[in-house]
Formats: structure tokens, sequence, C-alpha cells
């Protein structure tokens, strides 16, 4: 199997994959707490592992995956400690300086493959600006989307994702069971309604607000290595089905550009 990751990789190979127009799999992630049994790097272990077993599922198509974007907007994981947060403004700019090299290595597809909630909307605002910038397609999605049937199919305690939950908890007892305190899981679970929040409007919220005590949000008591690798493995099937979408990889639309307004539609 072709090696799919940047950092063991050489120039000259990364150079060869940049000439048979790969895609980069950008995983951004998040360094913060993730209760009292799950390691501080969770998102940023899984988003990268999904990322990786993505690419290595698109035979058909060459992609390399960068070492995970380790930082993200995790400001409301400060309560509960363990946590280093970005600002917009510097999320933004990080990306940016990404985006940018990569172009100069030669390559011109990327995806921004998030597992950290708290990115989702600054990189939605990102991706779309870095398209308009740098002229190329930049994509983005979250960790969560790419197969959320299978994942409600797989969970039996909550319907989706939270955090330090069912669901994260199972994927880490599938790929290192060693790093799971297992003696919290008793204590890892949610007090009220961890469902609850599906508010009409946005504003900020800290986790001492959305999973008090805890900070984790849904029931890490019903993990099992069994669920991890059947969410594990959709997650890393919907991520290749969007790399592979050639749709996904037209060049922009230059709407910017002098004169665009008076050109075909």
């Amino acid at each position: 199997m072709p090696e799919v990751r940047w950092e063991r990789l050489t120039a000259p190979e990364l150079r060869a994959l940049a000439e048979r127009n790969a895609v980069v799999v950008v995983p951004v992630a998040s360094l913060e707490q993730h209760g009292p049994h799950l390691p501080v790097w969770t998102d940023s272990f899984i988003g990268h592992s999904v990322s990786v077993r993505a690419a290595e599922l698109c035979a058909d198509l060459p992609a390399v995956v960068t070492p995970p974007m380790w930082l993200g907007l995790s400001e409301h994981h400060f309560p509960f400690g363990g946590t280093i947060s970005l600002d917009y403004a510097t999320f933004a700019a990080v990306l940016r300086c990404i985006v940018r090299s990569l172009l100069a290595d030669g390559f011109s597809k990327v995806m921004l493959f998030n597992s950290h909630g708290g990115n989702i909307d600054p990189l939605a605002v990102s991706a779309r600006e870095l398209a308009h910038e740098f002229g190329i397609p930049v994509l983005t999605t979250t960790i969560t989307k790419v197969a959320p049937a299978a994942i409600s199919a797989t969970l039996t305690a909550q319907k989706a994702i939270h955090h330090a939950c069912e669901g994260e908890t199972s994927i880490w007892m599938h790929l290192d069971p060693g790093q799971v305190r297992m003696e919290e899981i008793a204590n890892s679970v949610s007090p009220g309604n961890f469902d609850a929040g599906q508010q009409v409007s946005s504003r900020f919220w800290s986790f001492s607000e959305r999973a008090p005590v805890t900070g984790v949000r849904g029931d890490a008591r019903a993990a099992t290595p069994e669920k991890g690798k059947a969410i594990f493995e959709a997650m890393a099937e919907g991520l290749a089905r969007e790399l592979r979408d050639t749709a996904n990889w037209s060049p922009p639309d230059d709407v910017w550009r002098r004169g665009r307004a008076q050109g075909p539609r």
C-alpha cells in the first residue's frame, strides 16, 4: 500500500504526488479536555487516523495526509482545564499559511478535514475565503457529517457523537484502548439531557454550561471497541467518497474578478 502520511515521505516523493494532482487532506483539530477518561489530544488523534484510513481507501486517487493542525477554537473548554486555544484571527491566518504553502509545493486540491465542533463555523468561512483568494477548491467537512446514518445506527445511548461520549470513547477503545482511563468511565456521563441544545439562535456557550460537572457531553458508559471499529470505518469510507467525488474539485468561479458581473452566467 502506498505511503499516504506527509511526514513519512521525502520531498521528491511529495513533488511526484503534486505532479499527479494529489488531494491533500489537512486534519484540523484541537487540544482540549475530554472528560476524566480520554486524553486531551482526542480530536487530533481521531481526525488524523480517519484521514489516513480514508486516503488508503482511495487507491484509485492519489491523496496525502498532513500531520494534524492540533490547535483550534477551544476556549469553551477552559473551565475544565487541559485546553489550549487559538482565537479566530490566528486560526484563519494559520490555515491561510498552510494552503499557501501547499500551493508553493505544487498542490491544488485541499480538504480541511475537521474533528472538533468549535471549528465548524470558522472553517466554513475560512474555506470560502481561501478558495476566493487562491483560486483552488478548498473543501471542508466535519468527521461527524461524513457518515451520520452509520454513526446513529451504531450508537445505543445517544443519537449522535457529542464530546468524550459513547462515540469518541468507542473509537479510542478500537484504536488505542490503553489510552482510555477505564476506571473513570462510570464518571463519564453528562448530567441531564445531553441531546438538548438545538436552539434557533447562535451564541457562545462554555462547557460549564453545556456539559457541567464532567466536561462530557454524552454517555461514555455505553462505549465498546466494536462500536468504535464500525464508526471509524464508516467515517473513513465517508471521507473517501468526498475525496473521490470529482464535482468537489472543479475550479471555483472567480466571482471577484473585475467585470465578472458582465460575464456568462
